[in-house]
């Protein structure tokens, strides 16, 4: 029997990497190969059972302290009929609120409801819906969890998801600070510990983040977020992997993937004690300190193949558009890798601060302030005329400008370690990457570079 690595390069090898399309004759020599590679991978339906039983993982919450914080509030929750809305609503409405309301731009049969909760229709991104509801239900505590949580469709749909997950976080912050809101805490992604993206997701959600700092800074809330990774129980991985393995082709991006994942009920323990721990003035970022051995993508595939007995190829594709293929180098420290949650960068680890008891990790967002005082008109504008490419160019001249706050924010010391280990690679360096650490370098040289241009960095 060949062994599983040569069977790997034999697939890699018989299809190239980037074809939307997979001809009989290659699909064929890619069963063949693929029988053997599940016939060296017995082991991979472990993979399976291990990824699915990490809907039974939850937080070490504190039930006591969360049911006198939430009792006798009225709390909005965004998004309330998804995967993770549901179950926050279920987890609140255990602890005696006052009044539970959710509010969806759609509703849905998927997950279950609350008999406790109301259940109102608005799209975040419509901010006079929001303020009409908000006006109406006064809210003294919110959760922002409405997003559109797909990458791959992030960069098909670039003004849908940049209205939902960056213009709607801003109308949900201005609702509640319209309104009287108490206490925001909003649901954030891992992807958002990248310093710089272009990715349109990645980017939305760290605009996000720098909004809600300035709320924090701004207002008189008590903000705070959760950084989740990939939801096993709403995923879009195990659900693709499921409709190929019933008739068509496997497409994975390649066969090292490693991911994390947690269940929708962490998430939503999460985001309680995110809002428990929030902290006046400053927006705290939560996140699970052990999110255990990362998934592998290849086993996972591989296991849902064996259990369907499936005979469906599998494809190294390549990295479809919104997955970075290579990271930045410096995102990681060895210092502090591992100790804290993968989920926060080394611009952030050297700040967190570690819950012991929750086995949580948190960190203050770090950005000049001053240094973006508003969201960009252009971006609202790309989006309202429906204009892709345009609201592309704003978002990405966003992010650069959020790229320079950020190094503004930080001290030399982690500047500098994070440009060491980046000039460790100075020839695999991507364009992006290199202006990074050109931004880097300045920063922990003299600490105040100016731009030289709309998002340009020396």
């Amino acid at each position: 029997m060949a062994s599983c690595p040569d069977i790997i390069s034999a697939i890699s090898a018989a299809v190239p990497a980037g074809r939307p399309a997979i001809g009989e004759r290659e699909r064929a020599e890619l069963q063949d190969l693929t029988r053997a590679l599940k016939a060296a991978m017995p082991a991979a339906v472990d993979e399976v059972r291990r990824f699915d039983g990490i809907r039974q993982r939850r937080v070490r919450v504190d039930d006591a302290e969360l049911s006198a914080w939430l009792a006798g509030k009225t709390v909005l929750v965004t998004g309330g009929t998804g995967c993770v809305g549901s179950v926050l609503l279920g987890q609140i409405a255990s602890r005696r609120p006052a009044r539970l309301v959710s509010v969806s731009r759609g509703q849905t049969d998927r997950w279950p409801r609350q008999d406790a909760a109301e259940y109102l229709t608005a799209d975040v991104g419509d901010l006079a819906g929001l303020a009409s509801i908000f006006s109406s239900v006064r809210p003294d505590l919110v959760f922002h969890v409405a997003a559109q949580r797909n990458p791959g469709l992030a960069e098909r749909q670039v003004c849908q998801t940049v209205s939902t997950n960056v213009l709607g976080t801003r109308n949900v912050i201005e609702a509640s600070a319209e309104f009287g809101v108490a206490e925001l805490v909003a649901a954030s992604s891992g992807k958002a510990l990248r310093p710089y993206s272009r990715e349109v997701y990645t980017a939305g959600k760290r605009a996000a983040e720098w909004l809600l700092a300035r709320a924090a800074d701004r207002t008189g809330m008590l903000v705070s977020a959760s950084r989740f990774t990939h939801v096993v129980d709403n995923s879009i991985v195990r659900d693709r992997l499921l409709r190929w393995a019933g008739d068509g082709v496997v497409r994975l991006h390649d066969p090292h993937t490693l991911f994390y994942a947690q269940s929708a009920l962490e998430s939503a323990q999460l985001m309680m004690c995110a809002g428990l721990r929030a902290r006046a003035g400053a927006a705290r970022v939560s996140a699970i300190n052990d999110l255990g051995w990362p998934v592998s993508l290849l086993g996972l595939a591989v296991g849902t193949l064996l259990e369907a007995d499936s005979a469906s190829p599998v494809y190294f594709s390549g990295h479809d558009p919104g997955y970075e293929s290579v990271p930045f180098p410096g995102l990681y420290d060895p210092a502090t890798a591992g100790q804290v949650s993968p989920l926060l960068s080394a611009f952030e680890a050297a700040g967190a601060a570690h819950d012991q008891d929750l086995g949580i990790d948190a960190f203050t967002i770090m950005l000049d302030l001053g240094k973006l005082p508003e969201l960009p008109v252009s971006l609202s504008r790309a989006c309202r005329q429906g204009d892709p490419g345009r609201a592309r160019a704003a978002l990405d001249e966003l992010s650069w400008q959020l790229f320079d706050a950020t190094l503004a924010a930080l001290p030399r010391d982690t500047l500098s370690r994070a440009a060491a280990r980046t000039e460790l690679y100075p020839g695999e360096l991507s364009c992006d990457h290199a202006r990074m650490l050109a931004g880097i370098r300045a920063y922990a040289g003299s600490g105040q570079p100016e731009m030289a241009g709309p998002g340009a960095i020396h």
